[in-house]
């Protein structure tokens, strides 16, 4: 091992203890940005190292120096001006793109070190192998999952008759071209391109009928794929920053994936098979609770507001697709400064992904201290005035407090339990679990109907008029 070996393992070694540390003061909203900031550092000391190694190594051509320069800065301008324009609603699709560039990246390092190689080792055919098949599912997995996200007609109407059928032959095909890559070397070309693109089309059929709303947990789980791709290729090129980056990626991505399936009182492999709710319960249940939902007006809402003592917000995806969480978040403000006692509850997934609602708040100067998880402010809210959901449907429905419902046994909030209960919903039409929120017809509730942010301006400026 050269002087030159010694020195980029030990500054790798450093560049992944910085990922750790980062990594680890994302574990709260407080924290995170330092998070960010200790894991951009490491990967900067990754890349200059990188850099320098090729150096003093020695370019193979002009060209190739050239092309490396390209590459670093359309990914870098890509980069910062995407992380800049994306709105929050946004943001899975921006990390479901980020997977897919990660995993295309992961396969093309992979793919590169056995072509590149005269005589590669069973070690190498093996973790250089499984980065091209790990990657390339991720790659077009994923590209297919931030199409569906951002709402593209075009994937909305794709059928896929006989989905576990293609599942399974594309399945043993994709396995089929790894194993002959390890076992017949001599054709390393063939099968690893063979390998390549049986997975490309695996990524395709594995996402393609799974729905949108499961589609945050199989970001997830797409994400945990580019990391193992990741770690795999590092693996197969000896290098300890990839491995040690990827690893942590992958562990973090398996256990985010489970957490959500929990919090969906979901098996992560239903959820993977698609299709929310299918198959369950009775004509009965379909057919919803018996009674009506009460309306309300936004002059009403203000009253139950500004004379309440502790008010609970409650919100959900139609908060974010509205786009209204600076109108929530100046809400929360006045009636604070009338002496009202506010929070917020936060579903695991309430949001499009884990984080959501909290990183979408925060957006909106929410102070952290008011963002209160599911198992703390569930015996908080017997003791609210109103409890005001603002677009959250699966997740208050108390439903699920019973069994025989797609949504049996998943967490839900408490929202019923508060004194008075107002909803802000679009429409009349029921959840991702396709029934209706029993919530909606208890005694206690009420319903503002109409888009999130039209109707938290109204109530703003009645409460302002009340306080006038």
């Amino acid at each position: 091992m050269s002087a030159l070996d010694i020195v980029t393992w030990y500054v790798y070694l450093v560049s992944s203890v910085l990922f750790v540390a980062g990594l680890h003061f994302m574990n709260s909203p407080r924290t995170a940005r330092n998070g960010n900031r200790i894991s951009a550092v490491g990967m900067v000391i990754a890349v200059v190292m990188a850099v320098v190694r090729l150096v003093v190594s020695g370019f193979v051509s002009v060209t190739a120096v050239v092309v490396l320069a390209i590459g670093v800065v359309i990914g870098a301008v890509a980069g910062v001006v995407s992380a800049r324009r994306v709105k929050m609603t946004a943001m899975p699709q921006l990390v479901s793109v980020f997977n897919t560039v990660g995993g295309g990246a992961a396969a093309l390092v992979a793919l590169d070190d056995i072509l590149s190689s005269a005589a590669p080792s069973l070690v190498v055919l093996i973790t250089a192998g499984l980065g091209i098949l790990i990657g390339s599912v991720t790659f077009s997995g994923s590209l297919i999952a931030a199409g569906k996200l951002q709402g593209i007609r075009a994937l909305r109407s794709i059928r896929l008759p006989g989905k576990g059928l293609w599942n399974v032959v594309t399945a043993v095909l994709m396995l089929a071209s790894f194993v002959m890559l390890c076992v017949q070397p001599s054709q390393a070309v063939l099968w690893s391109l063979l390998t390549a693109g049986f997975a490309l089309v695996y990524g395709l059929v594995f996402v393609i009928p799974i729905g949108g709303a499961d589609m945050p947990v199989v970001i997830s789980v797409l994400n945990a794929c580019t990391g193992t791709a990741v770690a795999m290729s590092g693996l197969a090129i000896d290098n300890v920053a990839l491995i040690v980056a990827g690893a942590l990626v992958g562990a973090a991505g398996t256990t985010l994936s489970l957490l959500m399936a929990k919090a969906m009182n979901r098996p992560l492999h239903s959820v993977l098979a698609g299709g929310f709710g299918a198959g369950s319960g009775s004509s009965s249940q379909s057919a919803g609770p018996e009674g009506t939902m009460k309306e309300t007006t936004p002059d009403d809402v203000a009253v139950q507001l500004v004379y309440a003592e502790k008010v609970i917000f409650v919100p959900g995806f139609g908060l974010a697709q509205a786009q209204a969480q600076r109108e929530l978040a100046d809400l929360g403000e006045l009636l604070r400064s009338h002496g009202v006692d506010v929070c917020y509850a936060i579903h695991p997934v309430a949001g499009r992904m884990p984080g959501h609602m909290n990183v979408l708040l925060a957006e909106a100067n929410v102070p952290y201290e008011e963002l209160v998880d599911l198992d703390d402010v569930n015996p908080r809210f017997p003791s609210a005035n109103v409890a005001l959901v603002v677009g959250a449907n699966d997740v208050t429905n108390p439903a699920a407090r019973r069994p025989g419902t797609p949504v049996s046994g998943m967490p839900i909030l408490d929202v019923d339990k508060a004194q008075h209960v107002v909803v802000m919903k679009r429409g009349r039409g029921r959840g991702y679990a396709g029934i209706e929120n029993e919530l909606y017809f208890r005694d206690n509730t009420q319903m503002l109907f109409g888009d999130a942010k039209a109707s938290l301006q109204a109530v703003i400026a009645a409460v302002k008029e009340l306080l006038a």
